[in-house]
């Protein structure tokens, strides 16, 4: 197997394929996992202007949920929907890099602006017949903030009423849904969590271990 420098810099050259081959509609980047840094995770990235990221730029959903348990199995994603933050819609695909250990070191994504096929679907409906996922396309964010944003707001969509009308078990569930995606891998992720839910920094962190227990718990019985 190769080895991580290896498999960084073969994955890079397929950043620049891949933008060749694809043209300026595709954004091709690339997420180091391996650093230690959770909030600058692209070190290679073509046609950014699809997304606005650039190298230096933080983590998507998917990478930050890897950070969260490199060593959990996450299978590669094909042709599923996200959007920007200004409303493109993009058919998006994501492919792990693994050490020897199987272990996630970096992500690979494809993200292909067919906001304009969607809006001529009637003719060319047979490239878009290929999306896996019918779910609400995720928004890939431009930095850790925009993200932890995204996340809190679909965490309180999730529960399915105001954080503000939330009771204990709600606002718990909500928590475990930010846990579980990685969240509180963002720095001052707690503070933010604390404002919107308005509990104390005391109460996030017994909500956490109940939410963790809770989880715990369920898995058990699989």
């Amino acid at each position: 197997m190769m080895k991580q420098s290896e498999q960084f810099d073969f994955a890079k050259r397929m950043v620049k394929a891949l933008a060749a081959q694809y043209g300026d509609s595709s954004e091709i980047v690339l997420h180091d996992l391996t650093r230690g840094d959770h909030e600058h995770t692209v070190i290679a990235i073509e046609n950014g202007h699809i997304t606005g990221r650039k190298i230096g730029d933080g983590p998507s959903r998917i990478a930050l949920e890897a950070l969260q348990d490199a060593e959990e199995t996450h299978s590669d994603r094909l042709a599923y929907l996200t959007k920007t933050r200004d409303g493109k819609i993009l058919k998006s695909s994501t492919v792990f890099l693994r050490d020897e250990k199987g272990r996630i070191i970096g992500i690979l994504g494809i993200n292909s602006d067919i906001t304009l096929t969607i809006a001529m679907e009637n003719s060319l409906h047979s490239y878009n017949t290929s999306l896996q996922d019918t779910h609400e396309p995720e928004t890939i964010s431009t930095n850790v903030a925009d993200l932890l944003d995204s996340l809190i707001e679909q965490s309180i969509r999730m529960v399915g009423k105001p954080a503000s009308l939330m009771d204990k078990s709600e606002k718990i569930r909500a928590i475990r849904y930010l846990s579980d995606a990685g969240a509180f891998l963002i720095t001052k992720s707690g503070p933010k969590v604390c404002q919107v839910f308005g509990i104390s920094k005391y109460t996030l962190y017994s909500y956490l271990d109940e939410a963790r227990q809770t989880g715990e718990d369920s898995g058990n019985g699989n």
